[in-house]
């Protein structure tokens, strides 16, 4: 199935920030090695529930260590790990966006405000989430955020990829009230400390074309 970007997306999310040692971040994170180490920073942690998308609906875990510098000097998030349960989304993704995105089952529990999600990849558990909304959520126009802030970069094969994507619908509070990951396929979140979390109860977001550019290839002295 061919998707090519942009896509649009309505569903509902969670994002939490925490914070992790910057050595677990770095070498557990699953950025390109190009791009380092991050910078310090909170890490953040996205759980989506996708409605609706152009390769239907699906569910998606991904990780972002911190902003980066990249090779133009510019610092950008970029994200690390990222699971989906369709093979699908994962398939266009890394082709639209240069992503490393991995196919995995969801096992997405709601009770109440409390919602539990257990990932697990290749038959192991590399993942759980326990959240709670704390309130109704609050209309949020994601265009008051300035372009630079939500301009994501990736680098594969290569290339680098540069992505602004642009989201609206309504922002609460939330709780994170346990995290972990295995350590190998997801970082071990177990070891860092919530600091804040968001639910989006509802939400329409666009994933525009990549800006795809091949990185510079360093030139040895003349001779």
């Amino acid at each position: 199935m061919d998707a090519p970007a942009p896509w649009l997306l309505t569903g509902r999310a969670f994002v939490a920030a925490l914070s992790l040692p910057a050595s677990l971040r770095h070498e557990q994170g699953g950025a390109a090695a190009a791009l380092g180490e991050p910078a310090r920073s909170p890490a953040l942690v996205m759980l989506v529930d996708y409605q609706r998308s152009e390769v239907g609906p699906y569910q998606e875990l991904l990780f972002m260590p911190g902003p980066y510098r990249f090779p133009d000097g510019r610092r950008r998030w970029s994200i690390g790990r990222i699971y989906v349960s369709s093979q699908a989304s994962a398939d266009n993704g890394n082709r639209n966006w240069g992503l490393d995105k991995k196919v995995a089952e969801f096992d997405w529990r709601r009770q109440g405000r409390q919602e539990t999600v257990t990932v697990h990849h290749q038959g192991r558990e590399i993942a759980y989430l326990a959240l709670s909304r704390l309130g109704p959520g609050l209309p949020f126009p994601g265009a008051i955020l300035p372009a630079r802030w939500r301009t994501l970069g990736q680098i594969r094969d290569g290339h680098r990829f540069l992505y602004t994507p642009s989201v609206n619908g309504r922002l609460g509070l939330a709780r994170l009230t346990e995290a972990r990951g295995d350590g190998e396929h997801f970082p071990a979140l177990q070891h860092g400390k919530p600091l804040a979390a968001a639910s989006l109860p509802r939400f329409r977001m666009r994933f525009p074309v990549a800006r795809i550019d091949p990185l510079a290839t360093p030139t040895g002295p003349a001779t």
